[in-house]
Parts: structure tokens; C-alpha cells; sequence
């Protein structure tokens, strides 16, 4: 009977459950930053009992302020049934399990478990907040976190905001259950950009999402950061140009090395450089090397220099045998590329364009010389031509030379050309009746030597040339035949002996002697006229054209009138004067006339006399003048002779070729020594002249 009572009694109780205690809120799960303040909620319905809170089953107490526990407290409105825990400042050793216990009624919350959160510290990086590195060097960065952060707080790298991969993360356990320091490592290869580079270390966790940052700065040193320019980097050559080397570097720079296509530039010491630009600056670069304590760097630039053609390969002279194909090539540089053309030499058509000329198939006639030629440049400089000479192997081509007529008996030449590639085995004349190569047969003589320059542009040529040593008439009329051989082939040529006649030579010698002896009779009578001339000149003239001879007789001479006047073989000299330069003073003395007019003071003039002799060997004098009384000075006229033409002076037997061109023109003339000469008067000189008694004076010829 008891067993059904409790079972009713049970019954009534849970058809009246809405009016028993029970829980309105029961705490959750909590997690709380270390210092921060907790709070675990519970309320309580249809209860007005004892409430109290349990940690890990330990129980706080019945009162609100929890005497003990000076974090702890209860709070809310007890008449509504709310009894909240809270705990502040929230520290690690009240991490556990708490239940809200309703004591008189029996009720147990569920269990809240409360995390506490240490938000992790500021990180630290070894050997900021400045790190020195070094450019191009590896190296790690270190940043840590020491503490006891709960939950293991993560360390990342980032740079301007950017997170930073590379990262290794370390941790260190100091004891079971404890976290002890936390290391992550950023390993990096800086480079000269990274010089002043901000990097941050940042320490997270859940208690501290956000993180905590350590920003450190990089520090480089690093060898020199090198940018090399031209100024103008397009030039001409001969123009200047001016390199400028600029550089960053840390520490500092130390020295500067320039260098042409790998060879220093002696001199160069500062960050700039100033040549003039040639050609070589095309394909030899300008190098600028900078140093610092750490190191050095180098940078280069090649100009862009145009410039007029140059040669660089010549073509080369070739020899192919006929029918085949030959081929001539040749280099030039410049910048831009020049344009290159083939001609023949002396031949402006263009055979091709470009650095090879190919000949297919060549002939004899493709021989000579070719020429490669270069237009100059922008520059105007530069450009030219180089020739080749291209030589056909072919048979022998003999051509007959000019020969000179021969005379009967005489010597004769025969010459022949011969081109030939290769060189003929040898060149043989030939004749009826016998042949020569070389030296000499009999009459005949071979010579062989090679053509000079002018005769070569065809190729290799030789003359060759037969002598014949006294003519014969069969020579004249055979033929001689020059021929020659090579491993090609054979050529020749018939080559003729011309001849030469007497006749006209003969004619000629006859016309020479007819023309000599025509002079001659000419030459004997003209001399013969002038000897007669002078034989019939014999008259008188007034007394103001008489000269006084000195050598004549006077009146107190020895002889008489019929002496002084004697015959025609015994006259004095003849005296042929121009009467207008002889006057007479006022007291009738005869005096000279100055010929110059006073120009150059002269006193006197001599007067040269053109003297003769006759058929018996006596001077030619005019007869001498009657006028004047016994006594006085013998005086000639001469007045016939100054109005007439004189007559020629030609050669006169022992007077030899008398010289006067003018009768005013006047020479002094000596007379050779004869035998028998005539009695002249005391201190007269043994020479047959006329002369006036007047001081002599250096004689003075003069134009009129």
C-alpha cells in the first residue's frame, strides 16, 4: 500500500511542476581576457531558497559578496530570482567549471567552463628597431615573443602592409602545459632598394586578433647602385660626346674606373667622361665601375655612332678556267649599313648589289678587273672602292704587233702579244723552213719578256720578238707564224716582214746638195756686188762733211799732193759716219754731237770704221779732198757714202766679217797683222780706223 501512496504522491507533484523552482538561465561556456571582468548568468524561477556557486565543486559561499573571494561577487535582483557570478579582474587561476546551485530545492545548472585569454605582448626583433644588413648578402630576421599568452600567440612578418612569406616558426616549451618563448624567422636577400625598407614583426592570437606590432627599419649597406648615360647617345663621328656615371651607395663612394670595350680609359678618374666619337664606340662599349667599403659595380652603354663606310675584307684576286663559275666578296662597315655595288673597272653598269658578285659560267672576254664599291655615309666621310682581278684560263690568244719596214739586207723586228692563262709553256716563231722558241738560229733571234701594265688587262701577256739580221728577199715574202701553247690549248697569229725602199732616201740627198750649192752661188755673188761697191765710191763733199783722218799725211809730210791722194790701190781707209753727228764750232773746229740728247752724258763717240782692202792689198780710202791750203790736214769727203744704203758686209780676205748691222750702229774693228802695212804718222795707233783727236772714252752703244 506505501508504494502506491509515493506513486500518487509523485503524481500530484508533477501535475504542479509549473509552480516548483527551476531554472530561468543557466550559465555558458566563457571566454574572458586576462584583467578584464567575467560575468556567468543565472536565474531561478519559483525559487526563493539558498543560491550559490561552485568552482571546479568547490563551493563559493551563500552570500552575495562571497566574503573570501574579493573578485567575486553575486549580483542581480534576488526577489526575480537572478544571481549572477561575476569576477573582476578575470585572472588566469579563474579558469575552471562553475555551476549555479539552487541548494534547497536540489537544482544544479549545467556547468560553465571559463577560459581565460592572456593577449600576447609585443614582439621583439633582435637588433632593432635599426638592422644593419648588408646588400646582396642572406640574412635572417628574429622576432619573439616572450610571456605566458594563452593560446600560443602566431608571429607574422608583413611590409607595407603586405604579409611576408619565407617565415620559419619556432616554439620553445618551458614546462608541461606552459608556453615559454615564441620565435618566428624571416630569412631575406636585401637588395640597395631595401635601404630604409619598414618591416613589422606582429604578434596574434584569439585573445588578441588585432595582434601587437614591433616595426623595425632596415639599414643597408650595399655597394654602389650605378646608372650610366650619354649625352648624346646618336652622334657623328668626330662629334663630342659626354658619359656621365651616377651612383647611390652605402657607405659612400670611394673611386670611379672608366673602361673602353674592356681596356681602362688612362686619366678617367671622376663620374664623368668626354671623348670624341669614332667608329670604335659602335662594338666597344663604355664601362663606368664604381667603388665603395663594400664593394664596387659596373654598368655599361655603346654609343650609337654613324659613320661612313670602311673596308674591312678586300675581295681577292681568282683564276678559274673557262666555263666555270667565279665568285669575288667583300666587307664594309658602317653605320647605317652602306650600300654596296660591283662594277667592271671603267665600266659604270652596276652587275650587282650586296657583299658577293657571282660570274657564272665565265669566257675570256669576263676577264679583268672588278670593283667593289661603298657610298659614303650620312656623315658624307668615309666610302671608296677595291678592284680584283678576275683571270680566265684559256687557251692562248696571239695578236700580231706593229713592225717597222725593213730595208734589204738590213736588220728586221717581228713582235707578237700573247695573253695567256696559264702561262704559255713557251712561244715559238716559225718559218718555212724552220722554227726558234729561244735564242738564236743563223740569222735569226728570239726574244721573250712580259708585257708592260698598259698591255695587261686582259690578263697575264707576254711580247715576244723575232730579229732577223740581214733581210733577205724570201724574207719578205714568207709568212712568220708566233704561236704558243698551254694546257688549255694553242694559238697563233702570221706576222709579215714589210720592206722598205732606197729611193726616197736618195731623193732626199739630192734635193739637200741641189739646195746647198743654190746657196752658195747666191753667198759669191752677193760678195762679189760688194766689192764692187766699194771700188766706185770716190767723190768729194763739202767741207762740213770731211773727217780728218790722224794716220793721213799732211802738208810736212815727205810726200806730195800726188802721195797723199795716190792711187786706188794706196787710199786710206773708207769711213762710213752718219754726217749728222758731227758739227762744226764757229771757229770751223770739228766736234762730236752727243747721240743721247744728254741722257747719258756723253762727250764723245767713238766711231768704228768698216775697212777693206783692195785687189792689190791697200786700204780703200775716197780721194782726198783740194780744199785747203799746203800744209793743212788731209780731209776726206765721205758725203756719197751717208745718203746710200750700205752695202753688205760680207767676209773680205784677212778683215774678216765686218759686224756693223746699221751705219749708225758702230764697232770697233782691229785688223788682223798683214805684211806691209801702210806708213801711218808718229803715235798713231797699227790699227787702219778713223778716230776723232779726242780723249777716248769707254765706248757706249745705244739704241737710236
Amino acid at each position: 500500500m506505501l508504494v502506491p501512496t509515493l506513486l500518487v504522491l509523485l503524481f500530484c507533484l508533477r501535475g504542479h511542476a509549473g509552480l516548483s523552482p527551476h531554472f530561468l538561465q543557466q550559465p555558458d561556456d566563457l571566454v574572458a581576457l586576462l584583467g578584464d571582468e567575467a560575468r556567468l548568468p543565472c536565474a531561478l524561477g519559483e525559487y526563493w531558497g539558498l543560491v550559490q556557486w561552485t568552482k571546479d565543486g568547490l563551493a563559493l559561499g551563500g552570500e552575495r559578496d562571497l566574503p573570501g573571494w574579493s573578485r567575486y561577487w553575486i549580483s542581480g535582483n534576488a526577489a526575480s530570482g537572478q544571481h549572477d557570478l561575476y569576477i573582476r579582474p578575470v585572472e588566469l587561476e579563474d579558469q575552471a567549471s562553475y555551476e549555479c546551485q539552487a541548494t534547497q530545492a536540489g537544482l544544479r545548472s549545467r556547468p560553465a567552463q571559463l577560459l581565460v585569454l592572456v593577449p600576447p605582448e609585443a614582439p621583439q626583433v633582435l637588433g632593432g628597431p635599426f638592422v644593419s644588413l648588408v646588400a646582396g648578402v642572406p640574412a635572417n630576421l628574429t622576432c619573439r615573443s616572450r610571456g605566458d599568452a594563452r593560446p600560443t600567440p602566431e608571429l607574422l612578418w608583413f611590409r607595407d602592409g603586405i604579409r611576408l612569406d619565407g617565415t620559419t616558426f619556432h616554439q620553445t616549451l618551458l614546462k608541461e602545459g606552459t608556453t615559454g618563448s615564441v620565435e618566428s624567422i624571416l630569412s631575406l636577400t636585401p637588395s640597395s632598394h631595401d635601404d630604409g625598407a619598414t618591416l613589422v614583426c606582429r604578434a596574434r592570437s584569439q585573445a588578441l586578433p588585432s595582434g601587437k606590432d614591433t616595426a623595425i627599419t632596415l639599414s643597408l649597406q650595399y655597394p654602389p647602385v650605378v646608372t650610366l648615360s650619354a649625352e648624346p647617345q646618336t652622334v657623328l663621328e668626330g662629334e663630342k660626346v659626354t658619359f656621365l656615371c651616377q651612383a647611390t651607395a652605402q657607405p659612400p663612394v670611394t673611386g670611379y674606373r672608366w673602361a673602353k670595350g674592356g681596356s681602362p680609359v688612362l686619366g678617367a678618374r671622376g663620374p664623368m667622361l668626354e671623348v670624341v666619337a669614332d667608329s670604335s664606340f659602335l662594338t666597344e662599349p663604355v664601362s663606368c665601375e664604381v667603388s665603395n667599403a663594400v664593394g664596387s659595380a659596373n654598368r655599361s652603354t655603346a654609343l650609337d655612332v654613324q659613320f661612313g663606310p670602311i673596308l674591312q675584307a678586300r675581295p681577292e684576286p681568282m683564276s678559274v678556267d673557262v666555263g666555270e663559275d667565279a665568285s669575288f666578296s667583300c666587307a664594309w662597315r658602317g653605320n647605317p649599313l652602306p650600300r654596296v655595288t660591283w662594277t667592271r673597272s671603267g665600266d659604270a653598269q652596276v652587275l650587282s648589289s650586296g657583299p658577293t658578285l657571282r660570274l657564272p659560267s665565265v669566257g675570256p672576254e669576263d676577264a679583268g678587273d672588278y670593283v667593289c664599291r661603298a657610298e659614303p655615309g650620312l656623315s658624307g666621310l668615309g666610302g671608296g672602292a677595291a678592284e680584283a682581278r678576275l683571270t680566265v684560263n684559256a687557251p692562248p690568244i696571239v695578236t700580231a704587233l706593229h713592225s717597222a719596214p725593213a730595208f734589204l739586207r738590213g736588220p728586221a723586228r717581228l713582235q707578237c702579244l700573247v695573253f695567256a692563262s696559264p702561262a704559255p709553256d713557251a712561244v715559238v716563231w716559225s718559218w718555212d723552213g724552220g722554227f726558234l722558241a729561244a735564242g738564236s738560229q743563223g740569222r735569226f733571234l728570239v726574244e721573250t719578256f712580259p708585257a708592260p701594265e698598259g698591255r695587261q688587262e686582259q690578263g697575264p701577256a707576254l711580247i715576244s720578238v723575232l730579229h732577223i739580221s740581214g733581210t733577205q728577199e724570201s724574207d719578205f715574202s714568207r709568212g712568220f707564224n708566233c704561236s704558243a701553247r698551254n694546257r688549255l690549248g694553242e694559238g697563233g697569229t702570221q706576222v709579215s716582214l714589210g720592206r722598205r725602199d732606197l729611193l726616197p732616201t736618195v731623193r732626199i740627198a739630192a734635193g739637200v746638195a741641189a739646195a746647198a750649192m743654190t746657196l752658195l752661188m747666191v753667198i759669191i755673188g752677193v760678195t762679189l756686188c760688194c766689192w764692187r761697191h766699194g771700188k766706185a765710191s770716190a767723190s768729194f763733199s763739202k767741207q762740213k762733211n770731211l773727217v780728218r783722218i790722224p794716220g793721213s799725211r799732211d802738208g810736212s809730210s815727205s810726200r806730195g799732193p800726188e802721195e797723199e791722194t795716190g792711187s786706188g790701190e794706196d787710199r786710206g781707209p773708207i769711213v762710213h759716219v752718219d754726217h749728222s753727228d758731227l758739227v762744226l764750232d764757229e771757229e770751223g773746229a770739228l766736234e762730236t754731237k752727243d747721240p743721247t740728247n744728254g741722257y747719258y752724258k756723253v762727250r764723245g763717240v767713238s766711231v768704228s770704221l768698216s775697212l777693206g782692202e783692195g785687189p792689190g792689198g791697200g786700204l780703200f780710202l775716197p780721194p782726198p779732198s783740194p780744199l785747203g791750203p799746203p800744209g793743212t790736214p788731209t780731209f776726206y769727203d765721205f758725203n756719197p757714202h751717208l745718203g746710200m744704203v750700205p752695202p753688205c758686209r760680207l767676209y773680205r780676205a784677212r778683215a774678216g766679217y765686218l759686224t756693223t748691222p746699221h751705219p749708225r750702229a758702230f764697232t770697233s774693228y782691229s785688223k788682223p797683222t798683214s805684211t806691209g802695212p801702210p806708213d801711218l804718222a808718229p803715235r798713231t795707233p797699227p790699227f787702219p780706223y778713223a778716230a776723232f783727236p779726242i780723249p777716248s772714252h769707254p765706248r757706249l752703244q745705244t739704241h737710236v
